[in-house]
Protein backbone atom coordinates (compact mmCIF):
# COMPACT_ATOMS: atom_id res chain seq x y z
CA UNK A 1 0.00 0.00 0.00
CA UNK A 2 1.27 3.60 -1.00
CA UNK A 3 2.45 5.84 1.75
CA UNK A 4 0.66 8.44 -0.28
CA UNK A 5 -2.34 10.21 1.49
CA UNK A 6 -5.84 9.02 0.76
CA UNK A 7 -8.65 11.42 -0.33
CA UNK A 8 -11.33 9.46 1.81
CA UNK A 9 -12.36 10.82 5.05
CA UNK A 10 -9.63 10.32 7.82
CA UNK A 11 -12.44 10.25 10.35
CA UNK A 12 -13.99 6.90 9.00
CA UNK A 13 -11.52 5.26 6.69
CA UNK A 14 -7.23 5.09 7.96
CA UNK A 15 -4.37 5.87 5.44
CA UNK A 16 -0.66 4.70 6.15
CA UNK A 17 0.35 8.87 6.53
CA UNK A 18 -2.29 8.75 9.45
CA UNK A 19 -1.10 5.94 11.45
CA UNK A 20 2.66 6.99 10.74
CA UNK A 21 2.59 10.61 12.24
CA UNK A 22 1.39 8.58 15.95
CA UNK A 23 5.31 7.76 16.10
CA UNK A 24 5.99 10.73 17.73
CA UNK A 25 4.01 9.44 20.97
CA UNK A 26 6.49 6.70 21.69
CA UNK A 27 8.74 9.15 23.33
CA UNK A 28 5.87 10.97 25.23
CA UNK A 29 3.88 8.03 26.54
CA UNK A 30 5.53 6.42 29.66
CA UNK A 31 4.05 3.10 30.27
CA UNK A 32 5.11 2.52 33.36
CA UNK A 33 3.92 5.61 35.31
CA UNK A 34 -0.29 5.05 36.52
CA UNK A 35 -2.20 7.77 37.99
CA UNK A 36 -3.83 5.59 40.37
CA UNK A 37 -0.72 2.09 40.77
CA UNK A 38 -3.35 0.49 42.68
CA UNK A 39 -6.35 0.87 40.17
CA UNK A 40 -4.63 1.17 37.56
CA UNK A 41 -4.08 -1.00 34.37
CA UNK A 42 -0.33 -1.27 35.28
CA UNK A 43 -0.49 -3.05 38.74
CA UNK A 44 1.12 -6.55 39.10
CA UNK A 45 3.06 -8.20 36.28
CA UNK A 46 1.92 -6.45 33.93
CA UNK A 47 3.63 -2.91 34.97
CA UNK A 48 6.80 -4.96 36.38
CA UNK A 49 7.18 -6.55 32.76
CA UNK A 50 7.23 -3.09 30.87
CA UNK A 51 9.16 -1.25 33.51
CA UNK A 52 11.46 -3.90 35.13
CA UNK A 53 15.40 -4.13 34.51
CA UNK A 54 16.14 -7.46 34.61
CA UNK A 55 19.44 -8.85 36.23
CA UNK A 56 20.83 -11.07 33.59
CA UNK A 57 23.33 -8.66 31.39
CA UNK A 58 22.92 -10.40 27.79
CA UNK A 59 24.48 -7.84 25.55
CA UNK A 60 25.48 -4.03 24.89
CA UNK A 61 23.89 -2.39 22.11
CA UNK A 62 23.97 0.93 20.36
CA UNK A 63 22.50 3.60 22.56
CA UNK A 64 18.79 4.93 21.34
CA UNK A 65 16.83 7.99 22.36
CA UNK A 66 14.83 6.95 25.54
CA UNK A 67 16.78 4.53 26.83
CA UNK A 68 17.43 4.31 30.75
CA UNK A 69 20.71 6.42 30.50
CA UNK A 70 21.56 4.13 33.88
CA UNK A 71 21.90 1.02 32.24
CA UNK A 72 24.94 2.81 29.61
CA UNK A 73 27.65 0.71 29.23
CA UNK A 74 30.75 3.24 29.89
CA UNK A 75 33.25 0.43 29.40
CA UNK A 76 32.09 -0.02 25.60
CA UNK A 77 31.30 3.06 24.93
CA UNK A 78 34.89 4.29 25.78
CA UNK A 79 36.28 1.74 23.27
CA UNK A 80 33.94 2.18 20.55
CA UNK A 81 33.75 6.02 20.86
CA UNK A 82 29.93 5.40 20.40
CA UNK A 83 27.42 5.23 23.26
CA UNK A 84 26.03 1.59 23.99
CA UNK A 85 23.60 0.79 26.71
CA UNK A 86 23.06 -2.67 28.42
CA UNK A 87 20.45 -5.06 27.50
CA UNK A 88 19.52 -7.40 30.76
CA UNK A 89 17.42 -10.60 29.64
CA UNK A 90 13.94 -9.58 30.72
CA UNK A 91 14.58 -6.40 28.05
CA UNK A 92 15.71 -8.11 25.41
CA UNK A 93 12.47 -10.36 25.27
CA UNK A 94 9.51 -8.62 25.77
CA UNK A 95 7.48 -9.77 22.81
CA UNK A 96 4.18 -7.42 22.32
CA UNK A 97 1.31 -9.10 20.33
CA UNK A 98 -1.90 -6.86 19.36
CA UNK A 99 -5.28 -8.06 18.55
CA UNK A 100 -6.76 -5.37 16.06
CA UNK A 101 -10.51 -5.32 15.53
CA UNK A 102 -11.52 -3.95 12.41
CA UNK A 103 -14.80 -6.30 12.44
CA UNK A 104 -18.45 -4.53 11.07
CA UNK A 105 -19.50 -3.25 14.47
CA UNK A 106 -16.45 -1.13 14.31
CA UNK A 107 -17.38 0.71 11.59
CA UNK A 108 -19.74 2.71 13.93
CA UNK A 109 -19.36 6.14 15.06
CA UNK A 110 -21.68 8.92 16.05
CA UNK A 111 -19.33 12.55 16.20
CA UNK A 112 -16.06 12.38 15.55
CA UNK A 113 -14.48 8.91 14.51
CA UNK A 114 -15.55 5.36 14.22
CA UNK A 115 -14.35 2.91 16.20
CA UNK A 116 -12.71 1.16 13.41
CA UNK A 117 -9.89 4.24 13.16
CA UNK A 118 -9.63 4.52 17.09
CA UNK A 119 -8.47 1.13 17.18
CA UNK A 120 -6.10 1.76 14.66
CA UNK A 121 -4.74 4.65 16.08
CA UNK A 122 -4.33 3.03 19.17
CA UNK A 123 -2.54 -0.23 18.21
CA UNK A 124 -0.15 2.38 15.84
CA UNK A 125 0.88 3.88 18.67
CA UNK A 126 1.39 0.36 20.81
CA UNK A 127 3.27 -0.56 18.13
CA UNK A 128 6.53 2.22 17.42
CA UNK A 129 6.39 2.20 21.21
CA UNK A 130 6.76 -1.82 21.65
CA UNK A 131 9.29 -1.31 18.52
CA UNK A 132 11.35 1.65 20.64
CA UNK A 133 11.68 -0.44 23.23
CA UNK A 134 13.93 -2.68 21.22
CA UNK A 135 11.29 -5.56 21.93
CA UNK A 136 9.50 -7.86 18.97
CA UNK A 137 6.22 -6.92 17.83
CA UNK A 138 3.10 -8.60 15.80
CA UNK A 139 -0.33 -8.63 15.96
CA UNK A 140 -3.54 -9.99 14.14
CA UNK A 141 -6.07 -7.69 12.31
CA UNK A 142 -9.63 -9.39 13.04
CA UNK A 143 -12.41 -8.67 10.23
CA UNK A 144 -15.11 -11.09 11.23
CA UNK A 145 -15.36 -13.35 8.21
CA UNK A 146 -11.13 -13.33 8.26
CA UNK A 147 -8.20 -12.37 9.63
CA UNK A 148 -4.19 -11.41 9.00
CA UNK A 149 -1.87 -12.69 11.41
CA UNK A 150 1.53 -10.54 11.51
CA UNK A 151 4.80 -12.79 13.22
CA UNK A 152 6.52 -11.08 16.41
CA UNK A 153 9.44 -9.56 15.00
CA UNK A 154 11.89 -6.79 15.87
CA UNK A 155 12.88 -5.46 11.90
CA UNK A 156 10.63 -1.94 11.69
CA UNK A 157 8.97 -3.27 8.27
CA UNK A 158 6.81 -5.79 10.37
CA UNK A 159 5.34 -2.65 11.52
CA UNK A 160 4.66 -0.95 8.32
CA UNK A 161 3.48 -4.26 6.94
CA UNK A 162 1.34 -4.32 10.46
CA UNK A 163 -0.32 -1.20 9.86
CA UNK A 164 -0.91 -1.36 6.15
CA UNK A 165 -2.84 -5.01 7.26
CA UNK A 166 -5.05 -2.94 9.21
CA UNK A 167 -5.77 0.10 7.14
CA UNK A 168 -6.56 -2.83 4.15
CA UNK A 169 -9.02 -4.33 6.59
CA UNK A 170 -10.49 -0.66 7.60
CA UNK A 171 -11.18 -0.20 4.25
CA UNK A 172 -12.98 -2.77 3.61
CA UNK A 173 -15.39 -2.39 6.50
CA UNK A 174 -18.38 -1.68 5.21
CA UNK A 175 -18.51 -4.67 2.42
CA UNK A 176 -20.88 -6.66 4.30
CA UNK A 177 -20.00 -10.79 4.39
CA UNK A 178 -22.35 -13.18 6.31
CA UNK A 179 -20.66 -15.05 8.80
CA UNK A 180 -21.43 -16.69 12.28
CA UNK A 181 -19.76 -13.91 14.60
CA UNK A 182 -19.53 -15.77 18.02
CA UNK A 183 -18.02 -19.20 16.14
CA UNK A 184 -15.35 -17.05 14.21
CA UNK A 185 -14.31 -14.78 17.43
CA UNK A 186 -13.90 -18.17 19.45
CA UNK A 187 -11.63 -19.49 16.68
CA UNK A 188 -9.74 -16.92 16.20
CA UNK A 189 -9.07 -16.03 20.25
CA UNK A 190 -8.01 -20.01 20.06
CA UNK A 191 -5.85 -18.78 17.13
CA UNK A 192 -3.87 -16.07 19.03
CA UNK A 193 -3.99 -18.96 22.18
CA UNK A 194 -1.59 -20.86 19.69
CA UNK A 195 0.54 -17.74 18.42
CA UNK A 196 1.26 -16.09 21.95
CA UNK A 197 2.76 -18.98 24.07
CA UNK A 198 3.96 -17.35 27.02
CA UNK A 199 5.50 -14.28 28.23
CA UNK A 200 4.14 -11.87 25.71
CA UNK A 201 2.30 -8.81 26.71
CA UNK A 202 -0.74 -9.29 24.63
CA UNK A 203 -3.56 -6.00 24.07
CA UNK A 204 -6.63 -6.64 22.52
CA UNK A 205 -8.34 -3.75 21.34
CA UNK A 206 -12.21 -3.86 19.87
CA UNK A 207 -15.74 -2.45 21.08
CA UNK A 208 -16.25 -6.28 22.46
CA UNK A 209 -19.75 -5.99 21.84
CA UNK A 210 -20.38 -9.73 21.95
CA UNK A 211 -18.37 -11.59 24.19
CA UNK A 212 -18.99 -15.34 24.93
CA UNK A 213 -18.38 -17.83 28.29
CA UNK A 214 -15.91 -19.84 25.24
CA UNK A 215 -14.16 -16.18 24.23
CA UNK A 216 -13.96 -15.71 28.11
CA UNK A 217 -12.27 -19.15 28.20
CA UNK A 218 -9.64 -18.85 25.81
CA UNK A 219 -8.80 -15.20 27.22
CA UNK A 220 -8.35 -16.76 30.70
CA UNK A 221 -6.00 -19.12 29.11
CA UNK A 222 -4.17 -16.41 27.15
CA UNK A 223 -3.51 -14.76 30.78
CA UNK A 224 -2.13 -17.40 32.39
CA UNK A 225 1.38 -16.80 31.20
CA UNK A 226 1.17 -13.47 29.40
CA UNK A 227 -0.37 -10.34 30.51
CA UNK A 228 -3.09 -9.19 28.73
CA UNK A 229 -4.70 -6.03 28.65
CA UNK A 230 -8.07 -5.02 26.54
CA UNK A 231 -9.03 -1.73 25.47
CA UNK A 232 -12.35 -1.34 24.77
CA UNK A 233 -13.50 1.47 22.06
CA UNK A 234 -16.61 2.86 22.30
CA UNK A 235 -19.09 5.47 21.00
CA UNK A 236 -20.44 8.42 23.07
CA UNK A 237 -23.97 6.88 21.50
CA UNK A 238 -23.71 3.84 22.80
CA UNK A 239 -23.15 5.04 26.06
CA UNK A 240 -25.82 8.40 26.30
CA UNK A 241 -28.10 9.46 23.67
CA UNK A 242 -28.66 13.18 22.89
CA UNK A 243 -32.26 14.49 23.81
CA UNK A 244 -33.84 14.53 20.22
CA UNK A 245 -35.37 11.39 18.05
CA UNK A 246 -32.71 9.76 16.16
CA UNK A 247 -32.85 6.54 13.56
CA UNK A 248 -29.75 4.31 13.68
CA UNK A 249 -29.42 1.82 11.17
CA UNK A 250 -27.48 -0.74 9.89
CA UNK A 251 -28.16 -0.94 6.20
CA UNK A 252 -30.51 -3.78 6.63
CA UNK A 253 -32.16 -2.83 10.36
CA UNK A 254 -33.44 0.12 11.37
CA UNK A 255 -34.86 1.61 14.63
CA UNK A 256 -36.22 4.98 16.02
CA UNK A 257 -34.95 6.35 19.28
CA UNK A 258 -36.70 9.15 21.31
CA UNK A 259 -33.69 10.71 23.33
CA UNK A 260 -36.48 13.19 24.44
CA UNK A 261 -37.76 10.17 27.06
CA UNK A 262 -36.26 10.65 30.07
CA UNK A 263 -36.53 6.87 30.93
CA UNK A 264 -35.08 5.26 27.49
CA UNK A 265 -31.85 7.19 28.34
CA UNK A 266 -31.45 6.82 31.63
CA UNK A 267 -32.02 2.63 30.86
CA UNK A 268 -29.30 2.75 27.98
CA UNK A 269 -26.80 4.86 30.56
CA UNK A 270 -26.99 2.53 33.41
CA UNK A 271 -27.12 -0.37 31.04
CA UNK A 272 -23.82 0.47 29.18
CA UNK A 273 -22.70 0.97 32.97
CA UNK A 274 -23.81 -2.38 34.08
CA UNK A 275 -22.38 -4.46 31.23
CA UNK A 276 -18.64 -3.02 30.90
CA UNK A 277 -18.65 -3.34 34.74
CA UNK A 278 -19.65 -6.85 34.59
CA UNK A 279 -17.23 -7.19 31.92
CA UNK A 280 -14.47 -5.70 33.69
CA UNK A 281 -15.32 -7.76 36.95
CA UNK A 282 -15.05 -11.20 35.33
CA UNK A 283 -11.91 -10.36 33.50
CA UNK A 284 -10.31 -9.25 37.47
CA UNK A 285 -10.88 -12.92 37.97
CA UNK A 286 -7.80 -13.79 35.58
CA UNK A 287 -5.87 -10.73 36.39
CA UNK A 288 -6.81 -9.26 32.93
CA UNK A 289 -6.72 -5.49 32.93
CA UNK A 290 -9.42 -3.27 30.63
CA UNK A 291 -9.39 -0.20 29.99
CA UNK A 292 -12.04 2.58 27.71
CA UNK A 293 -11.54 4.53 25.05
CA UNK A 294 -13.92 6.86 22.88
CA UNK A 295 -14.41 8.11 19.88
CA UNK A 296 -15.00 11.39 20.52
CA UNK A 297 -11.90 12.90 22.19
CA UNK A 298 -8.26 12.48 20.68
CA UNK A 299 -6.98 9.28 21.05
CA UNK A 300 -3.49 10.26 22.09
CA UNK A 301 -4.91 12.45 25.28
CA UNK A 302 -6.58 9.58 26.08
CA UNK A 303 -3.72 7.30 26.54
CA UNK A 304 -1.99 10.67 28.33
CA UNK A 305 -4.16 10.07 30.93
CA UNK A 306 -4.16 6.61 31.07
CA UNK A 307 -0.51 5.65 31.18
CA UNK A 308 1.02 9.25 32.26
CA UNK A 309 1.83 11.32 35.25
CA UNK A 310 1.78 14.48 32.69
CA UNK A 311 -0.28 16.89 34.01
CA UNK A 312 -2.75 17.73 31.61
Amino acid sequence: MKSKKSDKNPNIFLSLEDLLRFEWLSSVINLDSGKQKSNSVLAGRYASRLRGRGLDFEEARPYVIGDDIRNIDWNVTAKTGKTHTKVFTEEKEKPAFVFVDQSASMGFGSKHKTKAVIAGELASIIAHKIKKGGDRIGGLVYTGSDYDIITPKRDPRNIIYFLQKIIEANNSIYEHKDFDFEKSLTEVIAKVNNIVTHDFVVFIISDFYRYSHSVMQYLSQLALHNDLVLIKVYDELEEQIPAEEITITDKTHQINLNGKNKKLKENLKESFSENYAHFKSELEKYNISIFKINTSEPVENQLLEVFSHYNQ
